[in-house]
């Protein structure tokens, strides 16, 4: 497939913006790129579909035809699937005044009232919004404790009905008992041998924890050692809010992170959710063991938990990428979030930077999913797995590799986005999903979360 006369953004080292460029896809990878010219030249003959991406324009009368925008696909480092049955829902009596209210009259009630075919739906919701928005490989973090077992092969089998690339965990947490708690660590392990063996390689697995405040040191070693057993990634929030810290200083006197390297959870395989809380000494042990922090600017502000020091975190070395914590998956309000949260939370508009955030977005979020698949790389480049969107970004000023990320964050958002291809396969076209049927879906989903709010 030879996709022709599109604006390249590579966001490559270094990036480049490539006109009228074109994208050679064989077998998945990308295996041309370059001027349209040249590739139709050295590839025209002998590629049966070739694209031509002026002809797709919104406003046939025009008389200029404005070449689509042609992007590495998104990454989401961290979300939670069944968070999409929360919208619209109303919880009764006074609104919660703090994180940990938060988490028990919404969060907590919603996951127990989950069943298998709620935990589908939640997530095929999710995964349409993905392929909508441009993204294409997304690291989950579930919970259901009332249907944990073969819940994340439902979500599994959802993710590949989409064709879609999704990393998966369980929450282990001991707040429903140590019973349950074993139940999460059971199967975080039954999948992890589950994607161990998926042909594609799409699906992987992590053991998920949901936070040092709700496992203890014996529930918290046992992910460890399961997470050790199966070669694979840690996923856990850390320090989302000062409750964290207070109970680790209370009960182990220590701070939140602290913790985790004493106990052995904080290496380099290490995905931490959040760190808003987390002083010098922390971002210090965060960078010397390789963990990787993933920050929801959307979400921080939502719960009202505060600004993580992201920067700080980056002057120390720590890859901080970008997630969502269950919000939409439009990468680029998050983007552009997490561009004002801190020009406004420190009182300065020269904090982070559309630089910073887009570095986060792409080269960190690709470091992160390199944990699960070694052959991202958040790029467009030659042998790179061939994940790319199309969007109908026009620029009125001028678009060049050293202010493109000005352009993502100010002027791009994910309804831009007209075709999303995963691994070489299209999942989108013309904004029609090639792959999931969204009103089917979305009509039963309504169902099922109508008689899930019954439950809380």
């Amino acid at each position: 497939m030879l996709i022709t006369h599109g604006t390249l953004l590579t966001m490559s080292e270094p990036n480049q913006v490539i006109e009228d460029g074109a994208v050679l896809v064989r077998d998945g990878i990308i295996a041309d790129l370059g001027a349209s010219a040249e590739l139709l030249a050295r590839h025209g003959a002998s590629e049966t579909t070739i694209i031509d991406c002026r002809n797709q324009q919104s406003n046939p009368k025009s008389k200029i035809q404005n070449p689509k925008l042609i992007l590495p696909a998104n990454i989401c480092a961290h979300t939670h699937f069944y968070g999409a049955f929360a919208r619209g829902m109303a919880i009764p009596g006074e609104p919660a005044s703090n994180f940990i209210e938060i988490l028990q009259r919404l969060w907590w009630r919603l996951d127990l009232a989950l069943d298998l075919e709620a935990v589908r739906y939640s997530a095929l919701v999710c995964l349409i919004d993905a392929i909508k928005h441009g993204t294409t490989t997304l690291i989950d973090h579930h919970a259901s404790p009332n249907a944990i077992d073969g819940s994340l092969d439902v979500i599994a089998d959802a993710v590949g009905e989409a064709g879609l690339r999704a990393a998966l965990c369980y929450e282990v947490t001991d707040r429903n008992g140590l019973e349950g708690a074993w139940a999460g660590i059971e199967e975080n392990a039954r999948f992890a041998r589950r994607a161990s063996q998926h042909s594609s390689g799409a699906l992987k697995a992590a053991v998920g924890v949901h936070a040092s405040f709700t496992v203890g040191n014996a529930t918290l070693d046992a992910c460890v050692a399961a997470a050790n057993e199966a070669d694979i990634p840690l996923h856990l929030h850390v320090a989302e809010d000062q409750a964290d810290q207070d109970d680790a200083l209370g009960k182990y006197q220590m701070r939140v992170i602290e913790r985790l390297a004493a106990r052995g959870a904080l290496t380099e395989r290490t995905l931490c959710a959040h760190c808003v809380h987390v002083n010098d000494h922390e971002i210090a042990l965060l960078g010397e063991s390789g963990a990787k922090v993933v920050h929801q600017p959307r979400s921080n502000m939502n719960n009202g938990v505060g600004v993580a020091p992201i920067e700080t975190m980056l002057e120390a070395g720590v890859c901080v990428g970008l997630g969502n914590d269950g919000f939409s998956n439009d990468a680029f309000a998050e983007m552009k979030v997490a561009d004002m949260i801190h020009k406004l939370g420190r009182r300065d508009p020269r904090a982070m930077g559309a630089d910073k955030v887009v570095r986060l977005a792409y080269a960190h979020n690709a470091r992160i999913a390199q944990l699960f698949w070694p052959e991202l790389t958040g790029t467009l480049e030659i042998d790179a797995p061939a994940d790319l969107i199309l969007m109908d970004y026009t620029p009125f000023t001028p678009l060049t590799a050293s202010n493109a990320p000005w352009h993502l964050v100010f002027g791009m958002s994910g309804g831009m986005v007209t075709d999303t291809m995963c691994h070489g396969r299209w999942l989108m076209r013309d904004r029609q999903l090639l792959t999931l049927d969204e009103a089917e879906i979305c009509a039963k989903a309504q169902e099922v979360a109508s008689r899930v709010w019954t439950r809380l």
